[in-house]
């Protein structure tokens, strides 16, 4: 749908990766941290706002991430799940922006590719519908972009199951994007930061 304002952007990183036992956000990827990784990532694209949701490890990320052109929006909630730093982190977009439309991160996935986001922005500007999501072979993924319209549904989900159950029970409100690649693992094991963590050495 037409945007009137900017685009604002929203990293939810605020997890206590309890399936790891450390703070993920700050796991060495690279010569960085994995939240830094997606972070830069986030910063390619066209967003005037950019939020990023921290609630466990709050004071160790705040020291070693570099978080300069974000708002940090605390979530004192977050072992409540995923859908309470949906809540604050579109609130905070609510209050402090003039933003139709809103790109929704996870903090833990380096693999987006930079081609996913250029292509779900375009969608996202002829679409008449409300939400973009993109479609990785048979699967929906993230990140998603959601119009103002939306905002208030986002902000009644509880539990950890984030946005895509809302979305999946009114599929008239989504329009797909497709896309060939597998969808974008989680960094939630140490499996996971085997396979995942050399394609950024």
């Amino acid at each position: 749908m037409p945007e009137q304002h900017p685009i604002a952007a929203l990293v939810l990183a605020a997890g206590g990766s309890s399936r790891l036992g450390r703070p993920k956000q700050l796991e060495p990827w690279g010569e960085t941290t994995l939240l830094d990784v997606v972070l830069r990532q986030v910063e390619k694209g066209p967003f005037d706002e950019r939020f990023v949701v921290i609630g466990a490890a709050l004071d160790q990320i705040l020291d070693a991430v570099g978080l300069e052109g974000w708002t940090v929006v605390e979530n004192p909630e977050w072992a409540d799940g995923l859908a309470s730093s949906l809540r604050v982190g579109v609130d905070a977009v609510l209050r402090l922006t003039r933003a139709d439309s809103l790109a929704i991160f996870l903090g833990d996935q380096p693999d987006v590719d930079e081609s996913v986001l250029t292509a779900l922005l375009a969608a996202h500007k002829k679409s008449q519908r409300h939400v973009v999501v993109p479609k990785y072979r048979y699967e929906w993924g993230n990140p998603v972009i959601v119009a103002k319209p939306l905002w208030p549904r986002l902000m009644s989900i509880e539990g950890d199951s984030g946005a895509m159950q809302l979305f999946k029970a009114h599929p008239e409100w989504v329009e797909e994007v497709w896309f060939e690649a597998r969808l974008p693992r989680d960094v939630d094991t140490e499996r996971d930061i085997e396979d995942l963590r050399p394609k950024h050495r």
